[in-house]
């Protein structure tokens, strides 16, 4: 790593930190409390009473959990450590969908590769059934060694996902201009660990290796400051609600600071610049911009 390198990294440690103290705190959970396991036990390991979960991939099952709520709205998060070594073929998605016909979806998916470095992690957005919004970062350190936060903030004027507090995407609200956007069908919370090895690395060039199984992903901290919504609509969860205040409906200088720094130094994907796929630029390209 050059000199630049090791500059932007220590850059975004700093940042990390710096921004983790504005960040609202709530006290971790067990699995328990928001979780169902989707798996047996051999696939899903739940420990420390709820306080850590591993989701393991192996030639018999995939394995992931879901919320046993639904929300509206809020800060979602937990800490995960990724397969180490040869993951290439597996996706780890960690999300958040509606399920319904025309779904609404918020999406982490973490790329497996035969080093295990960098990672690839995929953001998307679905709205109203309609996705194709996907964007591609390296992360800037080794997500497989220790545990590190990925988040989502959701509210009626833009999306943010987080790693280690730094922003690395934001997704506006822009249904004044005809784009759809989640604002009203509450949505679970999801993980699962899959064979996704006809497209997760290099484009379905690499398959997953099975002598290298089982592969396994680590869960601790789970933390969720949201609405319930106790039924399918938004009923529940008015449009006054804590995080639709207008302080967390706009950027912070901090926070374009390390999303712009993300985007020039460690994106690799973004659907608003793919013109073989997209040869107008989508409308709500433009305004997602830092």
């Amino acid at each position: 790593m050059g000199s630049f390198g090791i500059l932007v990294v220590r850059t975004m440690l700093v940042l990390s930190l710096y921004l983790a103290a504005f960040r609202p705190t709530v006290l971790a959970a067990s699995f328990y409390d928001y979780f169902t396991a989707y798996g047996d036990s051999e696939h899903v390991v739940v420990a420390s009473g709820g306080q850590s979960a591993q989701l393991v991939l192996d030639e018999k099952a995939a394995a992931g959990f879901g919320s046993t709520n639904k929300y509206l709205f809020g800060s979602v998060s937990t800490q995960i450590k990724l397969i180490p070594g040869n993951s290439a073929g597996t996706v780890l998605a960690y999300y958040m969908s509606s399920n319904t016909a025309a779904h609404d979806e918020i999406d982490f998916e973490f790329l497996g590769n035969t080093s295990g470095q960098p990672y690839s992690v995929q953001t998307n957005i679905y709205a109203s059934g309609v996705g194709g919004r996907e964007q591609r970062v390296f992360l800037w350190f080794d997500p497989t060694t220790s545990f590190h936060t990925y988040a989502f903030l959701w509210n009626k004027a833009q999306i943010i996902f987080y790693v280690d507090s730094i922003p690395i995407r934001v997704f506006k609200n822009n249904e004044d201009i005809g784009v759809p956007f989640p604002t009203s069908q509450p949505m679970s919370i999801y993980s699962s660990l899959w064979n996704g090895d006809q497209w997760a690395t290099r484009g379905g060039a690499v398959k997953l290796n099975w002598t290298y199984a089982p592969f396994i992903t680590s869960y601790q901290s789970f933390q969720i400051d949201a609405c319930v919504a106790s039924t399918s609509s938004n009923a529940d969860c008015p449009a006054n609600s804590k995080w639709n205040q207008a302080s967390f409906q706009i950027l912070s200088n901090n926070d374009r600071i390390a999303l712009e720094s993300v985007r020039q130094n460690y994106m690799t994907y973004d659907y608003c610049s793919d013109r073989k796929r997209y040869s107008t630029v989508p409308a709500e390209c433009a305004r997602n911009t830092v």
